[in-house]
């Protein structure tokens, strides 16, 4: 039995919805990033679900699903390490005090 799109496409909306959610009310870097981290994969969820349901036969869904997973890893390191470089600096890594960076 085949599971219908419109469970994959719920699951997508409110894996998205809720990364939005957290990276419009979080303070610390670090939840942002996750937050970001979440939208994108349910991004992802919905290039699979709709390749598989339009296009069985081939893999362009795919494979653009992983070129964008080796993206946000990439993404993600280059966050991190962006993160530890503010931590080092101003010892806090919310985002109200990144303006003293400015000066």
């Amino acid at each position: 039995m085949e599971i219908p799109m419109i469970y994959y496409v719920v699951v997508s909306t409110v894996m998205f919805f809720a990364g939005v959610y957290g990276f419009v009310t979080r303070k610390n870097l670090l939840a942002i990033l996750i937050s970001l981290e979440l939208m994108l994969n349910a991004v992802d969820i919905n290039f699979v679900v709709f390749n598989r349901y339009l296009f069985p036969q081939q893999l362009e869904g795919f494979s653009f699903t992983l070129f964008a997973v080796a993206i946000a890893a990439a993404e993600t390191a280059i966050a991190i390490a962006i993160i530890i470089n503010i931590y080092r600096n101003i010892r806090n890594i919310k985002v109200d005090d990144l303006d003293k960076m400015k000066y």
